[in-house]
């Protein structure tokens, strides 16, 4: 009789896998739309918790009834085992606005293509970094200084990299904005204060804001990379690209 209580139970505790795979089968959206205020991605963010912790809380009962407690005691244990599950998830899950991709091609200073991004491993998408503007590769020799900085920074092609969104994460042509980490180096600031980028803050994405305009002024102060004064590059990248359309 114990036995069979206990293999009931672990039928029900394969379904605690609180994975973005898991939570979708349950018909749990994990994402606010896009267009959503801050203000209404935190109440989003809000009520996605409820419902996770909801059905949590149902599945860890249906483990608790199959075998034989107290009720005070089972309901301390729903509460104990919650906390277990949160703060063990939290060790090993990216935040949501975080993801974690296999790089699959350095394209210039500011843009990536990755694999691994919204569950299709294979897909390979675009990913542009945000707040920061790279010599176009003609202008010569300074984009292809910054796509080379780039390739070192990352370590090549199938390195992996972490991916930080802020509150718009798509361009106008359907790119990635994103924030580039590699072991826990912010690319974006590296390229800025190395003088292989520019640094141009964009709304409604300002979280690393004053990181970056920290990074330029070291750069313009030290002379690092496009503001050389011995080769300082004399158009930025936008006005480069408007000149060369």
């Amino acid at each position: 009789m114990r036995n069979k209580q206990l293999n009931k139970a672990g039928g029900f505790a394969h379904q605690l896998d609180l994975s973005q795979s898991n939570l979708k089968k349950w018909g749990i959206q994990t994402q606010p739309p896009s267009g959503y205020s801050r203000r209404r991605k935190a109440v989003f963010l809000l009520h996605l918790l409820f419902k996770i912790i909801d059905r949590v809380a149902a599945i860890i009962e249906k483990i608790l009834m199959s075998v034989c407690l107290g009720d005070w005691v089972r309901k301390i244990a729903i509460l104990a085992c919650l906390l277990l599950l949160v703060s063990c998830q939290g060790k090993n899950q990216l935040p949501n606005n975080e993801a974690q991709v296999k790089v699959a091609r350095i394209v210039s200073g500011q843009s990536l293509e990755v694999l691994g991004m919204a569950e299709q491993p294979n897909l390979i998408s675009q990913v542009r970094l945000v707040g920061i503007d790279a010599p176009d590769l003609r202008q010569r020799p300074w984009g292809e200084e910054a796509k080379e900085q780039l390739e070192n920074l990352i370590g090549g092609a199938e390195q992996s990299v972490i991916l930080e969104f802020d509150l718009e994460a798509k361009d106008k042509i359907g790119r990635t904005l994103a924030y580039v980490w590699k072991n826990k180096v912010l690319l974006n600031e590296e390229l800025v204060k190395q003088g292989n980028a520019m640094f141009v803050g964009r709304s409604p994405n300002h979280k690393y804001d004053q990181r970056l305009e920290r990074a330029q002024q070291w750069a313009r102060l030290m002379g690092q990379g496009i503001w050389n004064p011995e080769k300082s590059m004399r158009l930025t990248p936008a006005e480069f690209r408007r000149q060369n359309l």
